[in-house]
């Protein structure tokens, strides 16, 4: 049964009739251009066919009432005494867009809903950005004010950021609110400007999930924003983005050790991002598949973001003919990689890589191909 059926259903069982809306909102994979976007760089994700799924209905009164199928629980809020939590719960993710949106100037009404997903949590493909931007559908949708993606993208990183205190950019909410079917999109972090590119003809894209998960607010994410932002008040400049490669090589000796190899990731990366576009819009899988290997590199050795699961599944991937390239994807330190690769062998390298990781690791992945799908969309009525 799909997500929009199951979420029907329950609705209907809960509440005795039919949603008034169901809005789905998709995860993320990032072909390349990994810890740019808080750096005001460039990112290349595409949205994927795995999403957070809400039935709902507007409700008289300034709450929201939220089922929750996956977590197995029920959680009330009120949209006009929102406060932030002592321990994060999923409904948090709700109550800090409703804050951010309120913020804003939106004038909220409260809803009540069926929530179900299948981003898997913690895996790197964004289950809490697609859980937000499906919160802002939910209230759009009861609450009439104007679809703007990029504003609702703001919006819901400002929720992350300032309510759920992880320190993101603006990414994964700007593809979940933005992304386009059979395309990757291009996005200037800093104008927020899209430039959507085709994969390469008779390529597919691979989900590598090394059945391995990570914390973002625990782990050395912030950490590593904060060295980023360091390194660029070094230069004098707002964001390392300003900085290009033939520069950054000339001056790069007056950083400390550290602070030289975060930076070295993010400029260099940033350059591979751009070049990424163009072997995409050229049709070149090798320059694309590459580019992916250069950048796995970089997280691995500069960034230091890699761990020994990702490390293990990407080799594994990478000495595979049918792969073009493969690198980690997301914040790191777990989670997921992805491998650009031969569609038509896609089904049998699933199949020899998950056996070669297993015999590597003693790990389960769970590898599947995805496709590019639209942003967040009210898909009833």
């Amino acid at each position: 049964m799909s997500l929009a059926n199951t979420v029907r259903e329950h609705f209907v069982a809960e509440f005795g009739e039919a949603p008034a809306f169901i809005v789905r909102a998709p995860g993320r994979v990032n072909l390349i251009g990994e810890h740019t976007d808080y750096n005001d760089g460039f990112v290349f994700p595409l949205a994927i066919d795995r999403a957070a799924w809400i039935a709902l209905r507007p409700r008289a009164d300034a709450s929201v009432f939220a089922i929750s199928l996956d977590m197995n629980e029920r959680r009330q809020l009120a949209l006009d005494d929102l406060r932030r939590p002592a321990e994060l719960t999923w409904m948090d993710y709700l109550a800090g867009v409703a804050w951010a949106l309120t913020e804003r100037g939106y004038a909220l009404r409260g809803w009540e809903g069926v929530l179900a997903g299948d981003v898997p949590i913690g895996s790197g493909l964004s289950s809490s950005a697609a859980l937000e931007l499906a919160a802002a559908r939910a209230f759009q949708c009861v609450s009439g004010f104007q679809w703007d993606a990029a504003a609702m993208a703001l919006a819901c990183q400002a929720a992350e950021n300032e309510w759920l205190g992880v320190k993101c950019g603006i990414m994964d909410q700007m593809i979940s609110a933005a992304g386009l079917p059979n395309r990757a999109l291009l996005i200037d972090c800093r104008s927020l400007e899209t430039d959507a590119a085709p994969l390469p003809e008779g390529t597919a894209v691979v989900i590598l999930d090394t059945g391995t998960r990570r914390g973002l607010v625990d782990s050395a994410y912030n950490e590593r924003r904060e060295q980023c932002e360091a390194a660029a008040r070094h230069f004098g400049i707002t964001a390392l983005r300003d900085i290009d490669s033939q520069t950054f090589a000339a001056r790069a000796h007056k950083l400390g050790a550290l602070s030289r190899k975060r930076a070295r990731h993010v400029v260099t990366e940033n350059d591979r991002t751009l070049r990424a576009r163009d072997a995409m819009n050229d049709g070149d899988a090798a320059r694309l598949g590459q580019l992916m290997i250069e950048s796995h590199i970089s997280l691995r050795d500069d960034f230091e973001v890699s761990s020994p699961a990702l490390d293990a599944i990407v080799d594994c991937a990478n000495a595979d003919d049918a792969c073009y390239g493969a690198r980690m994807t997301g914040a790191g330190f777990g989670g997921c990689a992805l491998a650009l690769v031969n569609a038509d062998g896609a089904a049998s390298f699933v199949e020899r890589v998950s056996a070669c990781y297993i015999a590597a690791t003693g790990n389960q992945p769970t590898l599947y191909v995805t496709r590019a799908c639209r942003g967040a969309e009210t898909v009833y009525p």
